[in-house]
């Protein structure tokens, strides 16, 4: 398998799951990622412009390729509302082959 063709997870927060879900909603119907989980109800403590701020998220996992990484992170920024949004791409070192396989049948774009 190419490198740029192995499936990654792409980790991201949302300010809360509709904004999610319409980021999710996009990615998949895109093409850019099989499969979106989003996770409500998590709390973030973080330093933003010297101080130290609380704030509820949801955590969001993008199952995507790493060739598509890129694209499904511009395409998920578009409804992104912070000036500064968490994206981290993710490598999968291993996993059950067909799930893996699948991940990589149901990315693309066209």
């Amino acid at each position: 398998m190419d490198t740029n063709d192995k499936p990654v997870l792409i980790y991201a927060t949302f300010p809360d799951a509709k904004t999610a879900e319409a980021a999710a909603h996009s990615l998949v119907e895109a093409g850019l990622a099989a499969c979106v989980n989003i996770l409500p109800g998590m709390v973030s403590i973080y330093r933003w412009q010297g101080a130290v701020q609380r704030a509820d998220e949801c955590v969001m996992l993008i199952k995507t390729r790493q060739s598509m990484a890129e694209a499904a992170i511009a395409d998920a920024t578009r409804h992104h509302p912070y000036d500064t949004p968490a994206f981290v791409v993710l490598p999968i070192i291993g996993g059950a082959a067909r799930y893996l396989d699948w991940i990589l049948s149901s990315t693309s774009l066209g």
